[in-house]
């Protein structure tokens, strides 16, 4: 197999940590960090609205967890639409895609579902010659925990 033939599908990442458009950023956040992650697709069922990344949930970050809580990942989203990649697009055309649109990760969809994403780092695993091979369907966590912030009491007047 030639770096040349490989498909979004014979490199995309099947097993995705995943966010409902509703969740707060700091469930994003610890989403990410727990999963070790740098990117979070925003899901409505297996429709994909977005990409959040790392550096959007930072950029946004203020007040405290409180404050953080109270806010909705959809407020995140770029207004923009990021392209999306079937698992069949070769994988030069997926990094064309990604270099295009200024991003380094890309949803691919089937069906007009989410099942995989390509970041930056599975096309240089490609590229190294480091392909996992592809075993059965992917999987998608939307829900592994809540969090809710403890907060002091306020004392009363």
């Amino acid at each position: 197999m030639t770096v040349e033939s490989l498909t979004a599908g014979q490199v995309m990442s099947r097993v995705l940590v995943a966010v409902k458009p509703d969740e707060s950023p700091l469930m994003a956040w610890e989403l990410m960090r727990r999963a070790d992650v740098h990117h979070l697709p925003v899901v409505d069922g297996r429709r994909v609205l977005g990409i959040l990344t790392r550096e959007q949930v930072a950029a946004s970050w203020s007040g405290g967890p409180e404050e953080q809580s109270g806010r909705q990942v959809r407020a995140l989203l770029r207004r923009e639409r990021r392209p999306v990649v079937r698992p069949g697009t070769p994988l030069a055309r997926v990094a064309g895609t990604m270099l295009d649109a200024g991003c380094d990760a890309l949803p691919v969809v089937d069906g007009g579902g989410l099942v995989g994403l390509v970041t930056a780092c599975d096309v240089l695993a490609a590229v190294a010659g480091r392909v996992r091979p592809v075993e059965g369907a992917g999987e998608m966590v939307t829900g592994m925990f809540h969090l809710e912030p403890v907060l002091p009491p306020t004392s009363s007047p």
